[in-house]
């Protein structure tokens, strides 16, 4: 089988973030960066389904120059090779627009399944899965926690609301997005990494795909939340105190 993962690089978790001076994004001259977690277990469900299965790991990831390096820590976790669809204005380009620039790339691909993180942890649109499933005419679910194979078709164990799951059986090919935390990361060995340089990366210019590119939204500007603080008072004695304390809990916090 064919697995394609579709990986995003996001700034580290631990970054300082900043706005840019236009409003538009974020400061760049300081972040560091990192792989999607949610991309990474869907990476890990792909590698762990071609030990099981046999076939090969492709890695797709849209982003710039830095992305590269997302792409190696793939590589040198297991993925047999990569495309890396080269954009340098990532900031403007919504779940819309990087869909079509994926399907572009992966249309001569002939994958058997497709696998994308939930979401992106910097954007958290949560849709750039589906929509490529839907450019590719592919049939696709979403939060996925167990990916089985089958033939010419594929099982998957979705996760619902209040504890609940759904077993949903697909044709292929087919895209899931994955839900975190289903599998075990594993670790890039000294091996893995030093294989991983002789592995085939594909870069291909955004440009070069053609297609409409043109974003769906344009996000008008982002800011830092403000903080602020309020101190009320609450007089009485201890119990009254106490249900006043829990009212606003409840009813103005809405903590409990």
């Amino acid at each position: 089988m064919k697995f394609i993962v579709s990986v995003k690089q996001v700034p580290a978790r631990d970054s300082s973030l900043r706005v840019s001076s236009d409003g538009k994004w974020l400061d760049e001259s300081d972040i560091t960066y990192e792989m999607n977690e949610p991309d990474a277990y869907a990476l890990e469900e792909a590698l762990q389904l071609k030990e099981k299965l046999g076939g090969e790991v492709v890695v797709l990831c849209a982003g710039p120059a830095r992305a590269a390096q997302t792409i190696r820590e793939a590589l040198a976790k297991g993925a047999d090779r990569a495309i890396h669809v080269q954009i340098e204005e990532t900031g403007t380009l919504d779940a819309l627009a990087t869909a079509r620039l994926l399907a572009k790339a992966v249309q001569a691909e002939a994958a058997d399944l497709i696998l994308t993180g939930l979401q992106s942890d910097d954007l958290g649109y949560g849709q750039t899965g589906v929509i490529l499933a839907e450019l590719l005419g592919y049939a696709h679910a979403t939060i996925v926690m167990e990916v089985e194979p089958q033939g010419n078709t594929v099982r998957v164990k979705r996760e619902l609301e209040d504890g609940w799951f759904q077993n949903v059986l697909l044709p292929l090919p087919a895209v899931v997005t994955v839900q975190s935390g289903i599998k075990k990361l594993r670790y890039a060995t000294l091996m893995g990494i030093k294989k991983a340089k002789t592995k085939e990366v594909k870069t291909v210019a955004a440009a070069q795909l053609g297609g409409d590119k043109t974003p769906g939204s344009v996000m008008a500007n982002i800011y830092m939340p403000q903080r602020s603080k309020q101190t009320q008072m609450l007089s009485g004695d201890a119990k009254q105190v106490a249900q006043q304390l829990v009212e606003k809990l409840k009813f103005e916090a809405r903590v409990l």
